[in-house]
């Protein structure tokens, strides 16, 4: 009987039904939550590689500028470049 009276108690009975709804019906229910939580994840993952790319380019970037024969390291590899005495033979794969 005391257990009957308990269930029957329309604040508990509100406040499952409250819970029910949040977590499952609601727009902002639990699976919404997690997935939008994993997507902030991935985000900050992005960033912290792109922080970390620009890093390594504003070094390379550095290199280039100062130091000359990095920059015609750069200018050979990138653009194919070369001197006047010199054959170019460029093999690509399929």
């Amino acid at each position: 009987m005391k257990i009957l009276k308990v269930l029957s108690n329309k604040f508990l009975l509100t406040a499952v039904a409250f819970f029910v709804w949040m977590y499952f019906f609601d727009q902002n229910d639990w699976m919404s939550q997690q997935q939008r939580n994993k997507e902030l994840m991935d985000t900050k993952d992005n960033i912290k590689y792109l922080n970390q790319e620009i890093g390594r380019m504003q070094k390379e970037y550095d290199n280039i500028t100062t130091n000359p024969q990095k920059l015609e390291e750069f200018a050979r590899q990138r653009y194919r470049m070369k001197h006047d005495s010199e054959d170019l033979y460029v093999i690509e794969k399929k």
